[in-house]
């Protein structure tokens, strides 16, 4: 069994070094190729669940009078990343997928809550 101070002598260390950095290189380059492929799916996803939680949550709040805290009952299975914020003021909800899209309702009488424009 060859020592550390035997390796380092032979050159077999900075062989397993150079394999683990070319390793971690190729790892970086795949993931970053599976985000560019993948992106644009997730994106538009992402802006399609966040306006559906946006104005579901806006009429749950300005509607039906519920508390925000009560509404992600209102959810579809599969929408956990959602994450809601109220602007009292304006009787807005807005909902986000971190890093991905963030869609706005706001609660315009006689006409309930109306989506933003979006900006895709």
């Amino acid at each position: 069994m060859a020592t550390a101070k035997q390796n380092r002598s032979t050159g077999q260390g900075k062989g397993n070094r150079k394999w683990s950095r070319r390793l971690t290189v190729a790892a970086l380059l795949a993931a970053l190729l599976v985000g560019a492929l993948y992106w644009v799916p997730l994106r538009q996803t992402a802006l399609a669940g966040s306006a559906f939680g946006a104005r579901i949550a806006c009429s749950c709040r300005y509607v039906a009078g519920r508390a925000l805290s009560d509404c992600r009952g209102d959810f579809e299975p599969g929408m956990a990343m959602v994450m809601l914020s109220e602007d009292e003021d304006a009787r807005a909800v807005t909902a986000r997928v971190p890093f991905f899209a963030s869609q706005t309702a706001t609660f315009r009488e006689g006409q309930g809550c109306v989506l933003e424009p979006w900006r895709g």
